[in-house]
């Protein structure tokens, strides 16, 4: 039923626009529903619009949505004429965001029509089935680790540690990292989750092992107790398509955008104006010698 509210209102919004018109005729595809000064209004406008509403306003009843739209829209078209009547388009700022605007639209067009099918759900599926479903499970580790200000420290620890001190009761007493109100446990976590130091330094300890001597990071002094090892599945499609989608996104916007500067000339001047040297860009040159 949630789908059907969603699409109600566009069809019911078409058949009210097309009222107006004899009852043979047939619909405009995008008809006219309002003008300003001979400026249209369109029933495209008035769906834009709604797309552009929060959810539940989306979802209310189009007696209740079309009249307060196109009211705003009226009202929208209005400003903008007396604007061109007082001679604001003609103003070298409002020229330049118009400019801007106009150019961001077409970017947007571009890459919609030029990325979107890149990244259609099939196209997503495709690259998860070469890129990550094939892979072998990556290894993980479960451990903890108890964070302190001094290698002095650590080093006291790992020698509690090594008389059968617990684990989990000295990190909750000692440790500074948020994690020691659960006795320092870190949960699973793969070689890239973790700075390269103490990923090192966990990855190279059996299950049950502790560090025999302090890892240092830019976060402190590391003790570090591996609990368990294991070697993770690859992720499912729906955990995976988010970040697949967005990957192939940039990869998209980048080969687009190296597209389009290989299409046009580039000139470059200088802040001032001026023409740019090599020199502009480059080391100050030397001060002449006396």
């Amino acid at each position: 039923m949630r789908h059907i509210a969603r699409i109600a209102p566009f069809a019911a919004l078409a058949a009210f626009c097309c009222l107006a018109g004899p009852a043979a005729a047939q619909p405009a595809a995008d008809p006219v529903v309002a003008r300003v000064d001979g400026s249209e209004i369109r029933l495209s406008d008035i769906q834009e619009s709604i797309q552009n509403l929060p959810a539940e306003y989306r979802n209310m009843p189009p007696q209740q949505l079309y009249p307060a739209l196109i009211e705003q829209l009226v009202d929208r078209k209005a400003v903008a004429v007396l604007a061109h009547k007082e001679g604001l388009d003609k103003d070298p700022a409002v020229q330049r965001q118009m400019a801007r605007a106009a150019e961001e639209a077409l970017q947007s067009a571009l890459f919609h029509r030029e990325i979107g099918p890149l990244v259609s759900e099939q196209a997503v599926r495709a690259r998860y089935d070469r890129d990550v479903a094939g892979k072998p499970g990556e290894p993980e580790v479960h451990a903890r680790h108890i964070l302190v200000a001094s290698e002095a420290d650590a080093i006291a620890i790992i020698a509690e540690l090594k008389k059968g001190g617990d684990f989990a009761a000295i990190a909750k007493s000692h440790s500074s990292d948020p994690a020691a109100a659960e006795g320092g446990d870190l949960g699973w976590f793969k070689q890239g989750d973790m700075l390269p130091e103490f990923s090192a330094a966990a990855f190279a300890l059996k299950p049950g092992e502790v560090t025999d001597k302090p890892v240092h990071t830019s976060y402190g002094w590391h003790v570090i107790r591996v609990e368990e090892r294991r070697v993770a599945a690859p992720p499912s499609f729906e955990q995976a398509r988010d970040e697949l989608r967005s990957h192939m996104i940039q990869e998209g916007v980048q080969k687009l955008v190296a597209n389009a500067r290989a299409g046009v000339k580039v000139e470059k001047f200088n802040a001032d104006g001026s023409t740019a040297r090599p020199t502009d860009t480059a080391e100050p040159p030397p001060a002449p010698a006396r």
